[in-house]
C-alpha cells in the first residue's frame, strides 16, 4: 500500500509539474527568433501571435499565424491561420532554450493563390531569400520537419487582373520528412467548386529555389465528378456543362510538367439548346506543358464513346484564368449507334421514337478559343446508316404529296454529311448533302439556335421525277394538268422547322424557292405556260400555281 501511496504523489507532482513548468518558461521570448528563422526560410514575413507551450504533448501553441504574400501580387497574407501546434524536443528547450521543431500541426488556414497575367504564381518566390538582414544569407537554409500537416483548410485561386476568384474547401495535407533540399512524401486532398475531390499522392521536393512553382514532382493525381460548369472551363451562362473523373501520372522536372492518364467527361453539354449526354466520353491523354511559357502540347491522344474512336491532338495556353486551344479530332468509321447517346451535347438529338441501329461516322474537326467559349469547326459524315423508327414520308406530310415517298418504318441512309461551326450559342451547318435511297439526293443548309430551334432551307432532288399518281381528279393534278414527271432530277424546295427531336417538314412556296418550285412544276405539263388544267389566269401569272399549291398545304400564301 506504502508503494502505491508514494506511486501516486510521484503522479501528482508530474502532473502539476507538466500544468505548471509551461508557466515558468516564458515562451513568448522565443517568438521573435521563430519568426526570424520562418522568414528567413519562406522569404516572406512571418508574423506569430501568443505562444503557448504544453509540456504533455510536447507542443508550442500559436494563436495566429499570418504569412506575407508576393508584394508584387497582393499586400494581403498569402496565409492565415487562428491555431498552430509546433511540436519541439523539451529537453533542449527547458534546460537550453532550444528550439527543435519536430513536427508542425495548422488549423484551417486560408490560402490565396494569385496568378499575374504573364502566368507566374505568388507562392513561385517562396524559399527564396529573405529580406536582407546582417545575418542573413543569399540562399535558403535548411528546413527539415518530421511532419507537417494542414487540416480542414481552404484555398482561394484566382488571379491579379480580375476580382473572380474560385473557392477549394476541405484542404488537407500531411508531409513527412519534409526538406527544402530533398524529396519527401506528401499525401494532400482538397474539395472542388460542386462537390467533387482532388488527390495528390507522391513525392516532391527539392524545392526549387528560384521558383516554387518548379519544384519537381512525381505524384499520382485522382479527380473525383469535378462539374465543369462550377470551374468555369465551360460557359455555366450558357447551361453548359459535364462532370469529370481522372486518374493520371504526373511527372514534373525542370519546368516541363508531363501528365498521361485517362479523363472521363460524363453529362456533356457542349452547346446552348442541347441536353446532356447520355453516354460517356473517354479520353486516353498524353501531354506535356512548359511551365515558363504556360503553354502545353498535347500528344495524340484518344477519344473514346462506347467502341467509337477518334484520335486528338493540338496545343493550348494559359490566358488569364482560361486556356486558350487549338485541337484537332478526326474520326473514321466509327460506329453511329455507339454515338448517339452524346450527340444531345451538341443539339443534335435523334428524332422521337427512333435510334440508329446501322451505320458509321467520320469526323474532321478544328477546336479553337478559350476553354468557357469554345468554337468548332469542320465536316462530319454519315454512312449506310439506317434510322429505324422513323418514317419519312409521314414526317413530310404534303410534301409527300410530290415525292411519291412511300410511308416506311425506316429510314435508310446511304450518305449525309454536312460542314459545321459549333460555338456556345448554337450550331450552323453548311453544305449539307444527303442520298435518301426511298427519295434521292436533299441539300442545303440552316441553323440551330440555343433553344433547339431548327431554321434549314433544303431542296429535293427527286429520283424518279414528281410522283406518277398525280392524276386531273386530284388538286394538284388539277394544277399541274394531269400529267406526270417520270424523268429524274426534278426538285423540290422545303424547310425544316421545329426541333431535332421533332422536326416539321414544311413546303418552300416563297422567294428563291417559289422560282425552283415554279420551274419543276413545269414538268408535268410539258411546260409552265401550257400547263393542261391551268387556268387563263393562272398561265398569265405563273406564280399562280404556286400560290394555289401553297395552300393545298395549309401554307399561307406569299
Amino acid at each position: 500500500m506504502k508503494a502505491v501511496k508514494w506511486i501516486a504523489i510521484v503522479i501528482v507532482v508530474l502532473i502539476v509539474i507538466l500544468l505548471v513548468v509551461p508557466f515558468l518558461i516564458p515562451v513568448n521570448k522565443f517568438k521573435p527568433t521563430i519568426e526570424a528563422k520562418a522568414s528567413t526560410a519562406l522569404g516572406r514575413k512571418v508574423q506569430l501571435g501568443n505562444l503557448s507551450l504544453s509540456l504533455i504533448t510536447g507542443s508550442l501553441g500559436i494563436d495566429d499565424l499570418s504569412i506575407a504574400d508576393d508584394p508584387k501580387f497582393s499586400a494581403t497574407p498569402f496565409l492565415t491561420a487562428k491555431s498552430v501546434k509546433v511540436g519541439v524536443e523539451m529537453m533542449p528547450l527547458i534546460f537550453s532554450q532550444q528550439v527543435n521543431v519536430t513536427d508542425v500541426s495548422i488549423e484551417k488556414p486560408q490560402v490565396m493563390m494569385l496568378k499575374d497575367p504573364s502566368g507566374k504564381w505568388n507562392f513561385s518566390s517562396i524559399g527564396g531569400s529573405a529580406p536582407q538582414t546582417p545575418s542573413s544569407s543569399s540562399s535558403s537554409p535548411n528546413v527539415a520537419i518530421g511532419k507537417l500537416e494542414l487540416k480542414d483548410g481552404q484555398i482561394t485561386l484566382g488571379s491579379t487582373n480580375s476580382q473572380k476568384r474560385s473557392v477549394y474547401p476541405n484542404v488537407n495535407l500531411t508531409a513527412t520528412d519534409v526538406s527544402v533540399k530533398s524529396n519527401f512524401p506528401i499525401d494532400f486532398s482538397m474539395g472542388l467548386p460542386g462537390g467533387g475531390t482532388m488527390k495528390i499522392a507522391g513525392k516532391v521536393g527539392p524545392v526549387d529555389e528560384k521558383d516554387a512553382a518548379f519544384t519537381p514532382q512525381d505524384v499520382k493525381l485522382t479527380i473525383t465528378n469535378l462539374n465543369l460548369a462550377s470551374t468555369g472551363f465551360l460557359d455555366p451562362s450558357m447551361g453548359l456543362g459535364g462532370i469529370a473523373d481522372m486518374d493520371a501520372n504526373l511527372v514534373s522536372n525542370n519546368g516541363e510538367m508531363a501528365t498521361k492518364g485517362q479523363l472521363k467527361l460524363s453529362k456533356a453539354l457542349l452547346v446552348a439548346g442541347g441536353s446532356p449526354a447520355t453516354v460517356p466520353l473517354n479520353v486516353d491523354f498524353d501531354t506535356k506543358y512548359n511551365l515558363a511559357k504556360s503553354d502545353g502540347v498535347l500528344d495524340p491522344s484518344t477519344v473514346k464513346i462506347g467502341s467509337a474512336a477518334a484520335k486528338l491532338n493540338g496545343t493550348y495556353k494559359s490566358e488569364g484564368e482560361n486556356f486558350a486551344v487549338d485541337l484537332k479530332i478526326a474520326g473514321e468509321g466509327m460506329p453511329a449507334k455507339d454515338l448517339e447517346g452524346f450527340l444531345p451535347a451538341i443539339a443534335v438529338n435523334i428524332p422521337q421514337g427512333a435510334n440508329l441501329t446501322a451505320g458509321t461516322l467520320s469526323t474532321n474537326l478544328h477546336i479553337t478559343g478559350p476553354t468557357n467559349h469554345l468554337v468548332t469547326d469542320g465536316n462530319i459524315g454519315l454512312f449506310n446508316a439506317t434510322l429505324a423508327g422513323f418514317d419519312l414520308g409521314s414526317k413530310m406530310g404534303a410534301i409527300s404529296a410530290l415525292t411519291g415517298l412511300k410511308s416506311s418504318k425506316d429510314l435508310q441512309i446511304e450518305k449525309m454529311t454536312t460542314n459545321l461551326h459549333m460555338a456556345p450559342t448554337g450550331l450552323k451547318a453548311e453544305d449539307f448533302n444527303a442520298v435518301l435511297p426511298a427519295l434521292g439526293n436533299i441539300v442545303g443548309g440552316g441553323t440551330l439556335d440555343s433553344k433547339n430551334n431548327m431554321d434549314f432551307n433544303m431542296v429535293a432532288t427527286l429520283e424518279h421525277g414528281i410522283a406518277g399518281d398525280l392524276s386531273a381528279g386530284n388538286d394538284i393534278g388539277k394544277l399541274t394538268g394531269s400529267s406526270s414527271c417520270k424523268n429524274g432530277g426534278t426538285k423540290i424546295p422545303f424547310r425544316i422547322e421545329g426541333t431535332t427531336a421533332n422536326p416539321k417538314f414544311v413546303p418552300d412556296t416563297g422567294g428563291v424557292a417559289a422560282n425552283v418550285l415554279k420551274s419543276q412544276l413545269g414538268c408535268a405539263g410539258g411546260a409552265l405556260g401550257g400547263l393542261g388544267g391551268l387556268t387563263g389566269a393562272a398561265k398569265s401569272n405563273p406564280a399562280g400555281v404556286v400560290n394555289q399549291l401553297g395552300g393545298l398545304f395549309g401554307k399561307k400564301k406569299p
